[in-house]
């Protein structure tokens, strides 16, 4: 299989999945927001249902603005304190995507993006966030346990229920000697 053919750290099919969960999610989002729309409508009448529909579009627009500067406000912060903003990253992308759909008309779209965006429950999302996007990005393959930070030279890789350890050396420069760089295959340590 060609590297290209790949998809994420697993291979094609977990790709695959997902891309069934997107398009299962574009199909079957819209049929329920349907379904609730009507039902509410049975249950408050349509004008009653239009109006709510319309108060949560106004709500969301005025706490996304709100949630969207403190965390826009946090993330200059970090990054002006030198600190990895990952945490306000993830903020800032969990307040887009809780705005997107708080502007989407439906209810539960409203309830998601109200539990995206609202303050008290975006730690939760973040956290499961976090676990879910290190899972898939990283894979459970790449954690050492040990504290040796990624990029620092030495890497872990567990291969098979076998850890094994190793070094990375660089080559010579075309006209350089191995001697020039100590602890490369040739040099003289």
């Amino acid at each position: 299989m060609a590297s290209s053919d790949r998809v994420g750290p697993t291979g094609p099919r977990r790709g695959r999945r997902f891309g069934r969960w997107v398009v299962a999610a574009l199909l079957l989002v819209p049929l329920i927001e349907i379904v609730l729309i009507v039902f509410v409508g049975q249950q408050i009448g349509p004008w009653w249902t239009f109006g709510l529909l319309l108060a949560m579009c106004v709500l969301g627009a005025w706490l996304v603005r709100r949630e969207g500067g403190r965390t826009w406000r946090a993330l200059q912060t970090a990054v002006r304190g030198g600190q990895p903003p990952a945490k306000e990253l993830t903020d800032a992308a969990l307040v887009l995507v809780g705005g997107t759909m708080l502007l989407t008309p439906g209810f539960l779209t409203d309830l998601v993006g109200l539990f995206l965006v609202l303050p008290l429950t975006r730690p939760l999302t973040r956290v499961w966030l976090q676990a879910v996007v290190a899972s898939h990005l990283l894979g459970p393959a790449t954690h050492s346990g040990e504290g040796s930070p990624r990029g620092s030279g030495q890497r872990r890789r567990r291969f098979s229920g076998e850890v094994v350890e190793g070094e990375i050396v660089q080559d010579p420069a075309p006209g350089e000697s191995p001697d020039d760089h100590p602890g490369s295959p040739g040099s003289a340590v």
